[in-house]
Parts: structure tokens; sequence; C-alpha cells
């Protein structure tokens, strides 16, 4: 028990912090990527795509931590159990994303393959989960003394994701700005998810 105490709230640290890391770096160094324009997902094709996709399984394992991790902080009350059975397949989904890689350019395109099309699912629900996991936990946060702080950071990053999830979809839907700059708004919308996450990790680890 000592133990899990101590490590408590270390997975959503720890691998949204790598995961990161890993896609910044990796589209640093592709040659014809661009962060800008490119979503995360195209670090999965080619030659060093394994790359990508290791570092979608490392994140899918993290995540499906951190949700154990989030049971244990909240074992009675709001988002007791929804809020770890939703994190835990953010989790799974991640995971599924880095082993069926996406088709190219699928963000502008429908996937035409069955491994492009199951990646396209994985992703939908990703986005549309951590968006509504911070409504979720944010009816649990405005109620709770200890997590009152988070209350308000978990409300404005769901309008944010929310916000960014159909700027992306119009991006999608159609040529110009937001279709220029749909790996942008892409990566907002993640790095907020993952400040949130990366937020509550530290708030567990610091009350166990």
């Amino acid at each position: 028990m000592y133990m899990n105490k101590k490590i408590a709230g270390l997975a959503g640290m720890i691998g949204t912090a790598l995961f990161v890391l890993s896609f910044t770096i990796n589209g640093w160094l592709r040659t014809g990527y661009s962060p800008v324009q490119n979503y995360i997902s195209e670090l999965a094709i080619g030659r060093a795509g394994w790359i990508q996709m290791v570092s979608f399984l490392v994140l899918g394992a993290s995540i499906v931590w951190f949700a154990f991790d989030v049971g244990a902080a909240f074992r009675t009350g709001k988002a007791s159990r929804a809020a770890p059975v939703m994190f835990l397949m953010i989790g799974v989904c991640y995971m599924i994303s880095g082993l069926f890689v996406t088709d190219p350019q699928a963000m502008f395109d429908n996937q035409q393959t069955a491994h492009g099309m199951v990646h396209g699912i994985a992703g939908a629900l990703v986005f549309s989960l951590s968006a509504a996991s911070c409504f979720v936990l944010w009816q649990r946060f405005r109620i709770d003394e200890k997590w009152r702080s988070m209350s308000a950071a978990s409300f404005i990053a769901g309008v944010v994701m929310t916000i960014l999830i159909v700027l992306m979809k119009i991006g999608q839907l159609q040529s110009g700005l937001l279709h220029d700059w749909a790996g942008a708004v892409q990566r907002c919308c993640l790095m907020t998810s993952y400040a949130w996450i990366f937020a509550i990790s530290f708030k567990i680890k610091k009350l166990g």
C-alpha cells in the first residue's frame, strides 16, 4: 500500500510528458512533415512510423494506469465510477491508435483502409471522451473541498477542447485557414487535455 501511494499520480504526469516530447522531436526530424498542417497520427506512417506507434502504446498504458489512480482517489461520490471508466477507455483507444495506423492525408479525406478506419474511430473516441471527462470531473471538483481549486480549470479545459474539436472538424470539411492549420489546432486540443491530466496527476500525487 505504501508503494502504491508513493507512485500514485506518476502515470498521468510521465505518460503525457513523454508523449509530447516524442511527437515534438519526431515532427521536427521528419522530412516533409509539418506540425502546423499534419496530424500527430501521420507520424506513424513510413519507415520511422514505429516511433509514433510505440508512443501511442506507452501513452495508452499510462492513461490506463492513471484511470486506476483516479478510481483510488475518488472511491465514492460523483464521478467515482464514470471518470475511471472514461480514462480507461481513452487509454485503450490510444493503444488501438498505435496498433492501427492512420491513412495518409486522412485528416482531409475519409479513411480508406480497414486499419485507417479503426484508427479514425479510436481517435474520435479519444477526443470526445477527453472533453467529456473534464465536465464529469468538474461536477465532482466543484463540491469536493480538496479538489475545488481544480473546478474552474476543468470546466475551462472542457470548453476549450470542445471548441477546438469543432474547429478541427470544420478544417477537415473545407479548405481554408483551419484546413492549413489542422495540425496546430489538434495539438492545442491535445495539449489542453494533457495539461489537465498532468494537473490532476500532480494533485493526486500531492494528496497521496
